[in-house]
């Protein structure tokens, strides 16, 4: 039994109506992690169910024609007379499959390398332009324009401007320094990595433009809840009004920037966690979803 239908029918699920689903529910910008970790899911689970599909379309059967290779061979694209050389066969059904599933992971490694690297450079301009205040724990710059940021990763950094410094009271300060240092302790990072190298693969497949999108939306949210057992919303409110408009550099996360307004209307307005049925229910889900190709995969063994 040849389960590419099945892989690519439940991979087009999973690409085009999982995130409609998601992007309709309440819950993931009441319980943050939760959806953050559940779009990754997803994504893992397409990128597996395309390999798997692409490894039943090039493996050769019985019968020719219910592979990739016997379509080929039946519709006279191929030059040979003769039947499939079931080696040259045998290695794409490997090939195929295997750079179906390894394009993502390629690409997270390139988008981490090079967000690191340009991390890298930035340190260097704020080793010469900042000034490190042991106070703050953090790099200040002689700047007006009210800015505050954190470089994550590698010899992780927080900078905040000196405009911010006059514009913020001292617990909105705090505030905003809890909330890059969360983004820095979370390691925000490589889960925004993750979903940009998804996003870089598969384009303009809904998964992944909706699941990159959200996935920045919903890291800052986190760090903004970090931020909370801290300071009451009404200060951290505050200080996310005078930084909206303060945006990070590439390889940075802001307190500011244009995800403030929604999530100035998610703390000024906040809502009760999702049940605790429900948050199981996901975190089930997003822990078995990788697993279901794997599953659908199985009944070409059992069959």
């Amino acid at each position: 039994m040849n389960t590419a239908p099945l892989l690519l029918g439940y991979a087009g699920a999973v690409g085009f109506l999982a995130p409609r689903l998601l992007l309709r529910s309440a819950w993931p910008y009441r319980a943050p992690t939760l959806a953050v970790t559940s779009w990754l899911a997803l994504s893992a689970s397409f990128t597996v169910a395309v390999g798997l599909a692409a490894y039943e379309l090039a493996s050769p059967t019985e019968h020719l024609h219910a592979g990739l290779i016997g379509l080929l061979h039946s519709c006279g694209l191929t030059t040979d007379t003769a039947a499939p050389d079931p080696t040259v066969a045998a290695r794409l059904a490997v090939a195929l499959p295997a750079f179906a599933v390894l394009l993502v992971p390629g690409s997270f490694v390139f988008e981490a390398v090079s967000c690191r690297r340009i991390r890298s450079r930035h340190r260097k301009v704020l080793d010469l332009v900042g000034r490190r205040s042991p106070r703050l724990d953090a790099t200040v710059l002689d700047h007006d324009h009210p800015a505050a940021y954190c470089l994550p990763g590698h010899r992780p950094r927080v900078v905040v401007s000196a405009g911010a410094l006059r514009l913020l009271s001292a617990g909105q300060l705090d505030a905003v320094l809890a909330h890059e240092r969360a983004h820095i302790a979370g390691r925000h990072h490589l889960a925004l990595a993750a979903s940009t190298a998804f996003a870089r693969v598969f384009g303009p497949l809904p998964l992944a433009r909706h699941g990159r999108q959200q996935t920045a939306v919903l890291l800052e949210m986190i760090a903004d809840d970090r931020a909370l057992h801290r300071q009451p919303r009404e200060v951290l409110a505050a200080a996310m009004y005078g930084m909206a408009a303060g945006a990070a550099p590439a390889g940075a996360f802001a307190v500011g920037g244009p995800t403030a307004l929604i999530r100035l209307r998610r703390i000024l307005a906040p809502q009760r966690r999702p049940h605790a049925a429900l948050r199981v229910s996901v975190a089930v889900a997003a822990l078995t979803v990788p697993l279901v190709p794997l599953l659908l995969g199985c009944t070409h063994v059992i069959g």
